[in-house]
């Protein structure tokens, strides 16, 4: 014995031993009751720094607590491999990818193992490696084959200095969540997932979800953002082509005095071919992928448009409505065309203003003084946007705008011309990223064949080595410069064919690594769908609650697709969520990209890990 605890010795000691014999293996279908803890796996961008120390001593902490307590537990790690930080700060170094993400795991697995975080190291997983990347393709093979992975041309985020896409997720007040440039918008032709599909799921299934803070189920439940209203079908005068809107206030319908299209519509396409006003739209189209993606959300920039000289019908009253293309519309939101009610919305009132349009008042407020017909929102100066009294609407004058709401709704439904309807606020996942540090999208593209999936047997399709690969072109996926890698076979005709060349979004990885912590050295399959049965759901996991509605929510979609194939057999992948927050230096989050990190080395080496 010293009389002075000497950390040095006794924990190379005691990590040495623990290299030859570890003690923290997990046990698959052990008579024991399970515990399955998790902390979000880290970016190796870079060294560890205290902020990840306190994450991972959190995690080590309860897997300590139930082990003591008898139960059989799952405490692994890995590492989330792929993606922009990595590839960025390997341009920056003058690296290549592969090889700084490779030494930064090897830096950070020493850290770890330096700290005596209770790991089963046998089970670490590397989403960069071929054996796992090739089980993410695989699952994007079966969303494809459910018509859940699909590729559409749509006005997509763009971030100018990550060179990238990035999905509606990954915008953060306008700007881009990893490098915060400003974001724009592109026309551009991108792979999506279907996760509208599991919309009304993703929402009611938060109620199992008790063992969640409070504050990341509201910003769940905020981003779906679910809307009850109707769809209402209106017919081109001049073509007899119907286009639908959905709206939460088929109340005001009797207010509509202009209809508006997205300038990226497909009716706005054809409309301005037959009126000659193709240049009128590509300058529109044009001028709006130049605003800046916040300004777009909320309507702070110039309202422009025009009218393309054909109507719409309105089916409550057949009155002809001038139908207008504009960039104040959204594509992606709703089905891209809006009637425009403006007396009771705000922006089809200023759209109204700025062009001269008639604004015809249909709802009154309930405490109106006089005749509610007298009320005229053009007294007010605004659009009047409650809830109030119908008039001007025919028969449906004197009712409340609520009870009109679902009196409009039957009415419609009864001449063919609308139904009830529900709308989410939440868009498709686009996963297209034009970057070379990603999983290859496992797609080949053929002149005869069209869009062919890579044949299972075929996967993984392998990332081209870095060496390969011009880092230095422009606004398409670094891939499309290795002609090796782009030019291929179709596998069904057997003809010359391409490759897709960009690869997945990061969190397909980080979406799914949870499952093949449970038996991570399958060779033939993604998981061992029993030991998974045994292990799922993660009984406590930890991380930032800035992935409330980036990994968590795109997680919760994987595990219920996951169910519906047959692969798991819980709908919710984690049952208990710890936010810890955040460590801060300098009044800052510490992160590596603000230069304020502290290195646990120099705990370690100053007072010890246990310290």
């Amino acid at each position: 014995m010293t009389n002075e605890y000497n950390h040095k010795v006794i924990e190379q000691k005691w990590q040495e031993e623990w290299q030859k014999n570890p003690p923290y293996r997990s046990v698959d279908f052990s008579e024991k009751p399970k515990k399955y803890v998790l902390v979000m796996f880290p970016y190796p961008s870079g060294p560890l720094h205290m902020g990840h120390v306190r994450n991972y001593s959190i995690g080590d902490l309860i897997a300590r607590y139930y082990r003591m307590k008898g139960f059989n537990v799952l405490h692994p790690i890995g590492y989330d491999a792929f993606g922009l930080p990595a590839e960025n700060a390997a341009i920056e170094k003058g690296a290549n990818p592969k090889d700084w993400t490779l030494s930064n795991i090897e830096i950070m697995r020493k850290q770890l193992k330096q700290l005596g975080i209770s790991y089963d190291w046998e089970r670490e997983v590397i989403t960069c490696l071929p054996d796992y990347y090739k089980w993410g393709q695989w699952i994007f093979l079966k969303m494809y084959e459910r018509g859940l992975a699909y590729r559409k041309k749509s006005p997509v985020n763009w971030c100018p200095k990550c060179e990238t896409v990035l999905a509606n997720e990954q915008v953060v007040n306008g700007k881009c969540w990893r490098c915060d440039s400003e974001v724009t918008t592109k026309n551009l032709e991108q792979w999506f997932l279907k996760i509208t599909d599991y919309a009304d799921r993703l929402l009611k299934d938060l109620e199992l979800l008790q063992g969640w803070p409070l504050k990341v189920r509201t910003m769940q439940k905020n981003w779906i953002g679910k809307s009850e209203g109707a769809e209402v079908v209106f017919k081109v005068k001049e073509t007899g082509e119907k286009v639908t809107v959905f709206t939460t206030r088929p109340d005001t319908l009797f207010g509509v005095t202009f209809f508006v299209l997205a300038p990226e519509h497909p009716l706005a396409t054809d409309l301005s071919k037959m009126s000659g006003k193709e240049d009128q739209l590509r300058l529109l189209i044009e001028e709006r992928q130049k605003i800046k993606f916040l300004d777009l959300e909320e309507g702070a920039f110039e309202k422009k448009g025009f009218f393309t000289g054909f109507h719409v019908i309105n089916p409550v009253n057949n009155e002809e409505i001038p139908i207008w293309v504009s960039n104040y519309v959204l594509a992606e939101y709703g089905t891209g065309a809006v009637m425009g009610v403006p007396a009771h919305d705000q922006r089809d009132y200023d759209f109204a203003v700025k062009f001269g349009l008639p604004i015809r008042t249909v709802i009154a407020p309930e405490n109106f003084e006089g005749d509610p017909s007298n009320f005229d929102v053009r007294n007010l100066g605004c659009a009047f946007e409650e809830y109030g009294i119908m008039i001007n609407s025919d028969r449906f004058n004197g009712i409340s705008s609520k009870e009109g709401i679902q009196k409009v709704t039957e009415y419609l439904e009864s001449i063919n011309a609308g139904r009830k309807a529900v709308s989410y606020r939440l868009r498709d996942w686009l996963i297209s990223r034009q970057r070379y540090w990603g999983n290859p999208i496992p797609i080949i593209y053929c002149e005869n064949c069209g869009i062919v999936p890579v044949p299972e047997e075929d996967l993984p399709v392998i990332l081209p080595e870095p060496e390969k690969v011009d880092f230095t072109i422009k606004g398409v996926s670094p891939l499309a410069s290795v002609e090796e890698f782009v030019n291929t076979r179709c596998p069904k005709c057997q003809g010359p064919a391409k490759r897709e060349t960009d690869t997945m979004d990061t969190f397909i990885c980080s979406s799914w690594y949870y499952l093949r912590y449970t038996s991570p050295d399958e060779n033939d399959k993604a998981w061992d769908v029993e030991k998974a049965k045994y292990w799922m759901p993660v009984d406590q996991y930890i991380g930032g609650i800035e992935h409330a509605v980036l990994h968590l929510l795109y997680s919760r979609f994987f595990m219920k697709f996951f169910y519906d194939i047959g692969l798991v057999d819980q709908v919710e992948p984690f049952s208990n969520l710890l936010t810890q927050g955040m460590i801060t230096k300098d009044g800052a989050k510490m992160s590596k990209s603000k230069g304020n990190v502290v290195s646990p080395e120099e705990m370690i080496e100053k007072y010890g890990a246990d310290a």
